[in-house]
């Protein structure tokens, strides 16, 4: 079972994510999940060679005929043998689903299937297997689970050579036992087997922290769903919570710790409305305050529920190096313009990022004395907040309308932009703020994608980048494109690779409808890995405040429009986003025929208000 975007659902369980109905039928395909069979349980090892077991249940040995002293350290695969003799596979067993399997092993991806197995005496099983692979804390995967679910199969091959006939009965009589466990409950006009899996000789203390806190939002939903215990089980917030982190990262849910009325709201409501996007809205905010003079090409970033603006083009391109303030947790809230000691050059076409917790970098941008690639940093909550600079060594060539982000609260990225000339960059940067003498390091890679100004960057996955969009260089000429790149910094040998791309020769171009080519947009992270794009400047064309949904991790990517009910900005260009509290995004500024606008502020809610 999957959380569907049109859920009605009511009082407390609501808040969990799911329900579990004992008055009516049960709300999962209950006929496709629990068969009259026992349940296998078996843990691999993903970090030894070979994946050697390094746990079976009873219901395995029982089932199987063999014991754990006799399987530990040795592959899975010999379940495909006839007999503990047997030396090579049996040919009935479909050797397309065995390279499945190990197509999955290797890519460290879920297994569903069905496949033929033998118990140690030979007579035949058919095993719907699930492998799910469990990753550490640093995303290694370091265990496969399989679940097997044990049907008799309806094949004579007769007994086998070897194998005493006392032996086969001991084993047969042994396994039937196990099958007699389970017992057929009418559900609906299902007879359902309703017994013991080999899962729940566990304790729920292993369940919950070795197991279930590593599955992802969505299958802790549909485990939720299978029994009574599981759905006790997922209720607990504590689960939720380590289920959110694992999938989100700590900085994400460090940040939705943080805000006001935290301790109200429901961790597992919370996982499924960011999962299915149900509650999305647009709304416009309604503020005190004033961001003045008026200006354009300004740069804004979000501290847990703060949004900071700076610097801007004025009016005749004056360059402005002033700091605003809008508190969101205040109860009218207003812009405040900040007083801040040894403020940067005035600039526009800069990047502004938030870093461990408090403090705003700045890079770059258009000033006075033309293109700058200097570093400052700002202790928003300090007694004196003072703007420092970074003199870190092996800067990057100057340079504006670069793309940013920030990898683990510390390091900054920077990629592309607009040189001198009006020459266009492909490169990427990485300052590492965390040391005490921070070094520049051009990170290396065995492809760059085109020359581009005025596109996005984006992190998840806690290493991964995507760029997408921007004016990009083909030839002597320059586009507007919607091409999706991602990098991998995780990866010795690092290489961006073309996810999708209108003009890129092999790029493969995902289902759904994709962006039209744009630059000056603004890209959303969610959490869970999954990127929105808004706004930007179309060519041709009046910009639409359509929201687009991309899921990089997805092993096929494909654009989906957002539908999203509500008002959304009047205008879709121009302006700046930034994400706060982990589920608000703030959308400022924009342009009309005539003017700049400042003044409108609107918010894209993506969870219920916590407040």
């Amino acid at each position: 079972m999957e959380w569907a975007n049109n859920s009605d659902l009511s009082g407390d369980e609501e808040e969990d994510g799911f329900l579990l109905n004992d008055a009516g039928p049960l709300p999962f395909p209950a006929h496709n999940l629990l068969q009259t069979a026992p349940y296998g349980f078996v843990v691999a090892d993903a970090l030894e060679p070979d994946q050697p077991i390094i746990y079976v249940n009873t219901v395995f040995e029982m089932v199987t005929g063999y014991r754990a002293e006799e399987v530990l350290g040795r592959n899975c695969r010999f379940l495909q043998c006839r007999g503990p003799f047997a030396k090579r596979r049996h040919p009935l067993v479909d050797l397309t689903v065995v390279s499945e399997i190990r197509r999955c092993l290797e890519e460290g991806i879920e297994f569903q299937g069905e496949l033929l197995n033998f118990r140690k005496d030979g007579t035949p099983l058919t095993s719907r297997l699930h492998l799910t692979p469990i990753c550490g804390d640093d995303d290694t995967i370091t265990q496969f689970i399989g679940i097997q679910f044990f049907t008799e199969a309806n094949i004579d091959l007769g007994p086998v050579p070897g194998y005493s006939i006392k032996e086969s009965t001991k084993s047969s009589d042994s396994s039937s036992s196990v099958f007699s466990t389970f017992w057929p409950v009418p559900v609906g006009d299902q007879n359902v087997c309703r017994g013991f899996c080999g899962m729940f000789q566990l304790s729920d203390e292993v369940l919950s922290l070795k197991i279930l806190s590593r599955l992802t939002p969505r299958d802790i939903a549909s485990v939720g769903s299978v029994c009574r215990r599981l759905y006790e089980l997922t209720k607990n917030e504590d689960l939720w919570r380590m289920v959110c982190q694992n999938a989100w990262g700590s900085e994400t849910t460090r940040v939705l710790a943080t805000v006001p009325g935290a301790k109200r709201f429901r961790w597992g409501r919370l996982a499924r409305e960011l999962t299915t996007l149900e509650v999305v809205a647009w709304r416009e905010l309604t503020v005190g305050g004033a961001v003045e003079p008026s200006r354009c090409n300004f740069s804004a970033c979000a501290v847990g529920n703060r949004v900071v603006l700076f610097g801007g083009e004025g009016v005749n391109r004056q360059p402005m190096n002033d700091t605003f303030v809008l508190d969101l947790n205040a109860s009218n809230p207003q812009w405040q313009h900040v007083q801040v000691s040894s403020p940067p050059p005035g600039r526009w076409g800069h990047t502004l990022s938030c870093v461990n917790g408090s403090h705003l970098v700045l890079f770059g941008g258009f000033g006075t004395q033309g293109l700058l690639n200097d570093v400052f940093v700002l202790d928003l909550d300090a007694k004196s907040p003072t703007w420092r600079e970074i003199s870190a060594l092996a800067p990057p060539l100057p340079r504006s309308w670069h793309g940013s982000c920030t990898l683990d609260g510390t390091k900054l990225i920077v990629s592309g932009g607009c040189a001198d000339s009006g020459v266009l960059l492909s490169d990427t940067f990485l300052l590492d703020l965390s040391m005490d003498k921070p070094v520049w390091r051009k990170i290396q890679v065995a492809w760059t994608p085109p020359s581009r100004l005025g596109h996005t960057l984006s992190v998840y996955g806690d290493r991964k980048i995507l760029m997408f969009g921007g004016l990009a260089k083909s030839g002597p000429l320059r586009f507007r494109s919607s091409d999706v790149f991602t990098i991998d910094l995780s990866e010795e040998e690092r290489c961006w690779r073309c996810v999708t791309g209108s003009g890129m020769p092999g790029a493969g171009n995902p289902g759904g409808m994709a962006p039209l080519p744009r630059l000056d947009h603004v890209a959303i992270s969610l959490p869970g890995g999954r990127i929105l794009i808004f706004g930007g400047s179309v060519a041709g064309l009046r910009p639409a405040s359509q929201l687009y949904l991309l899921d990089p991790t997805e092993e096929k990517p494909t654009w989906r429009i957002l539908n999203v009910p509500g008002r959304p900005p009047r205008f879709a260009w121009g302006h700046s986003t930034c994400v706060v509290g982990g589920t608000r995004a703030i959308v400022l500024g924009g342009h009309t025929d005539d003017e700049w606008n400042l003044t409108e502020l609107y918010e894209l809610s993506l969870a219920s208000s916590v407040f």
